[in-house]
């Protein structure tokens, strides 16, 4: 095994006895990985777009409860046998068509790195403005952002690529940081925020916000995309979450620890997005969706200062943790003799780069519409087909040295399983409609509405669809 091109290091199963994690190590990289801007991004897209304090909180909690079951379900897997999930997906997709779905969630990994560099250049760029109050405000007017914006996104870019240099461990630090302070920031800015309400009448003023919906209609209108952007908020890690539970000492304690620390810790912060959202529109007039932007209002210099420079530092670990391990593997699997995990850390940032972050973080709208929804309909199908297999195909049986091999088992077609392919196709087709509605390549009035609307339930529409046809063709074939 150790001398096949499906084998490396970091592709190996994890011994036994090297499996250290327990219920409360899943909690707290749950945590850690769920206070970050963009989770708070998500929540307070929910308020711009028109929800009032509670659904969007309800919302969030609905949709990572959800998101819980296939996190659950993929991780078994990982537990149960040490593998990480390019090498799981060799078990359903085939030892080379387990490619496909590993790019798939790579390219979307990339686009979050690219997201999060954003963020951080952000924070650099307001970090000068308050020295320097005569720099011009940041746009995105055309396809680059303003020039001393895109200068700040590169320097925080090659930030990163230096840390993937020094390597992962070089970031545990940073994490350590992070863990203590965004959840103090959020509660400081949420302090704030009951602060600045006591001159309009406390935080009842918040609660007693209306929902911009005149039906029940507008407002399913936008709760089911939004609940299909949060599920699809961690379609990522749902698919790859064997990469963390492979360190895992049982099952209980990777089931336990996700339960308790997803849907507390989306909660908690949207909670807190969504009051002090909500107060930017009561006493700005004008509602703020981005916290590094609100950062950037405050007056106190050093305040700012210590925030702006705090949020980078926190978006760094974030962004290496979460957005580089995973895609690192993946890229690694096309080639795990010749490309390394630090190679992979180097395509992921360069995709990222070039995926134009700034864009779809430029609105809210786009920001679920356009990136959380479109690439849940890719992995949804992925999920599906995935969940399927291992519960209802295999049984939960693996026999790990054949995902390795060539000719094995998992070898199905020259190395591709057609039935995986076809699933995974039905599933995504559905979407594309919608999806082609959304950015504008098809008029609305041109097709069916039930047809372009399949797209706000993406991530749902893909994964049931492509997890029946899998398993109808996969026991046609027994």
């Amino acid at each position: 095994m150790n001398n096949s091109s499906l084998y490396n290091e970091d592709l190996a199963p994890i011994p036994q006895d090297k499996r250290t994690w327990g219920t409360w190590n899943y909690a707290a990289l749950w945590i850690s990985m769920s206070l970050c801007i963009p989770t708070y991004l998500l929540a307070s897209s929910f308020i711009k777009n028109g929800m009032n304090w509670w659904q969007a909180i309800l919302t969030m909690f609905l949709g990572n409860v959800i998101v819980l079951v296939p996190m659950i379900l993929n991780g078994h897997a990982g537990t149960k046998y040490g593998i990480p999930f390019p090498v799981f997906a060799r078990a359903s997709f085939g030892t080379k068509g387990a490619n496909i779905p590993a790019l798939l969630r790579a390219i979307v990994a990339c686009g979050w790195f690219g997201i999060q560099t954003w963020i951080g250049g952000e924070s650099i760029y307001f970090l000068l403005k308050v020295w320097f109050p005569s720099l011009p405000n940041s746009t995105v007017t055309g396809i680059l952002p303003d020039t001393i914006p895109l200068l700040c996104f590169i320097a925080f870019w090659l930030l990163n690529m230096y840390v993937i240099y020094l390597g992962v461990d070089s970031i545990k630090k940073l994490l350590v940081f992070k863990a203590f302070f965004l959840p103090i920031a959020a509660i400081a800015l949420l302090c704030w925020a009951i602060f600045m309400l006591q001159n309009f009448g406390g935080i009842n003023e918040v609660l007693k916000q209306p929902s911009q919906f005149t039906n029940s209609s507008q407002f399913f209108d936008v709760f089911f995309p939004a609940l299909t952007g949060v599920v699809g908020f961690w379609a990522t890690v749902s698919l790859n979450i064997p990469d963390f539970t492979r360190y895992s000492k049982s099952q209980k304690a990777q089931q336990l620890g996700q339960a308790l620390g997803l849907p507390t810790s989306m909660t908690f912060l949207a909670f807190i997005a969504v009051i002090v959202t909500i107060t930017t529109t009561i006493v700005f007039k004008n509602t703020i969706w981005e916290p590094v932007a609100l950062v950037g209002k405050f007056e106190n210099k050093f305040v700012v200062s210590f925030a702006m420079i705090a949020i980078a530092i926190s978006t760094l670990a974030t962004n290496i943790a979460a957005n580089i391990v995973s895609p690192a593997n993946d890229f690694a699997n096309l080639n795990p003799q010749k490309i390394s995990f630090k190679t992979g850390g180097y395509i992921t940032g360069i995709i990222g780069a070039f995926i134009f972050p700034w864009k779809l973080v430029a609105d809210p709208s786009g920001y679920i519409f356009t990136w959380l929804i479109a690439y849940s309909a890719l992995l949804g199908p992925i999920g599906g087909i995935m969940i399927v297999d291992y519960f209802f195909i295999k049984k939960q049986i693996l026999v790990i040295d054949e995902l390795y091999q060539h000719n094995g088992r998992y070898s199905f077609n020259k190395g591709i399983n057609f039935n995986a392919m076809l699933a995974l196709i039905l599933g995504i087709l559905p979407n594309i409609p919608g999806f082609l509605v959304v950015i504008n390549l098809v008029d609305k009035e041109s097709m069916p509405h039930w047809v372009s609307g399949l797209y706000h339930y993406a991530w749902f529409v893909g994964f049931a669809v492509s997890g029946l046809v899998y398993y109808i063709a996969m026991k046609k074939k027994k």
